[in-house]
């Protein structure tokens, strides 16, 4: 792990998939949600019990590896005893027609079965799949185009694999940072709860919702920091918030609709990232200053592939690239829209698209929209563009990288949220 706030791009294709060791800027994909009644059983009627939550840790996977570490019970969903897998053994998880069937080291194949569950023999061991370790129970259920895997686990256990995999590793005194964090992940999983109910679990384990890295993305401070805030959630009106975050604002945070449509929300409004002596608080992110080029020929490439996968438009003959413009500011001060002047016509694009749009030379999203561009024609054609930016992440919330400069200027968590989140209450739910 690096020492600094991350947007980890991960694959969902199999759960052994390690967490990508750069930090990246990644746009979410969440939405803003009307509270949605939990699970069945997640929650007391009282709603002061702490919540089991369902982490997507793969879909679609053609097969998974279990096993490795401590004995494994895997049972069908009834609890049904079905396979008992020895300590230090690796079995394979197989698609057997619209069942699922397991294969053990020595090649004797299980039963075919609907789906089924694992839980450690101890429940104090963690289950080990592909290279990863995962605290609670593990169900693998069979999807239209492969096998689902999903991590049954307590909140408090899933906050502290998210603070882990969101935060890295900090120094002690950037604690108020990660207690920060963790109040803001716990109240992202209360607000959305069930969001992805019909593919059978409620949050996938990477940015679509938050990056979750089970046992191995833990670390003391992120512990520690769960543990000093439990059940704690940033709530208005006695609910849990949108409560959106991301790496580096740039000096600024954006309003909400300035990234999400429907996010208008009293307390997802910009503020002035700023320490009294105007420098930002971000300012000690990796990100904060950034700078991307293109030549013609990179950025015909590039527009013409990431147009199409973007659906903006429908085919990737574009013709020769006239202008890339700006065309106006949100509030915040971020591009609002890009316009595209091709010999084949004007192409518009808008808001957080425009980074899935624009992407680097290497294929990542641009960093943010907060830029100014710059370019040189030759022919009547684009033969260099130039993008001059700040920050990484759409804006909204909680700037991660502003949180950890707050917290070494000396400010305790219940300031920092009130900060990123104006108008909300700190309330422990359960």
């Amino acid at each position: 792990m690096t020492g600094r706030p991350r947007r980890l791009r991960v694959a969902l294709a199999v759960a052994s998939a390690a967490l990508a060791a750069a930090a990246v800027s990644c746009i979410r994909e969440q939405t803003p949600v009307t509270p949605t009644a939990p699970a069945p059983g997640s929650l007391s009627p009282t709603g002061r019990a702490e919540p089991q939550i369902r982490v997507g840790l793969a879909v679609g996977a053609a097969s998974l590896t279990i096993g490795g570490g401590a004995p494994l019970s895997v049972t069908q969903p009834d609890g049904t005893p079905f396979v008992q897998i020895p300590a230090r053994e690796i079995w394979q998880v197989v698609i057997a027609g619209q069942a699922i069937a397991l294969v053990s080291p020595a090649g004797w194949t299980s039963t075919p079965a609907d789906a089924i569950s694992i839980v450690p023999v101890d429940q104090n061991d963690a289950i080990r799949v592909g290279r990863r370790d995962y605290r609670g129970t593990l169900d693998v259920l069979r999807d239209r185009t492969g096998l689902t895997l999903v991590n049954r686990v307590g909140l408090e256990d899933y906050v502290s694999g998210v603070v882990g995999g969101e935060m890295g590793r900090r120094d002690t005194s950037e604690i108020e940072a990660l207690r920060a964090q963790a109040v803001v992940s716990r109240t992202y999983a209360l607000r959305n709860v069930g969001r992805w109910r019909t593919q059978g679990f409620d949050y996938y384990a990477t940015v679509v919702d938050q990056v979750y890295g089970g046992v191995m993305a833990e670390n003391t401070l992120a512990v520690q920091s769960v543990r000093d805030t439990r059940g704690e959630a940033v709530t208005s009106g006695g609910s849990p918030i949108d409560a959106f975050f991301f790496s580096t604002c740039g000096g600024r945070t954006a309003d909400g609709v300035e990234a999400f449509r429907g996010a208008a929300r009293p307390y997802l409004r910009s503020i002035a990232d700023v320490a009294p002596d105007g420098v930002a608080y971000c300012s000690i992110s990796p990100r904060f200053h950034w700078r991307d080029e293109w030549n013609g020929e990179a950025l015909r490439t590039i527009l013409s592939r990431t147009l199409v996968e973007s659906r903006v438009v429908a085919s990737d003959r574009l013709g020769r690239i006239l202008a890339v413009t700006p065309v106006g500011r949100t509030p915040s001060g971020r591009v609002a829209a890009l316009s595209i002047t091709t010999s084949s016509g004007n192409i518009r694009v808008d808001g957080q698209q425009i980074r899935s749009v624009l992407r680097t030379t290497n294929g990542d999203i641009l960093r943010s929209n907060l830029f100014e561009l710059s370019s040189a024609h030759a022919g009547g054609q684009v033969t260099r563009l130039v993008a001059d930016g700040r920050g990484a992440g759409h804006g909204v919330g909680m700037c991660q990288w502003g949180a950890v400069g707050r917290a070494r200027a000396g400010q305790r968590y219940p300031e920092i949220l009130s900060a990123y989140f104006p108008g909300t209450e700190l309330q422990r739910l359960y």
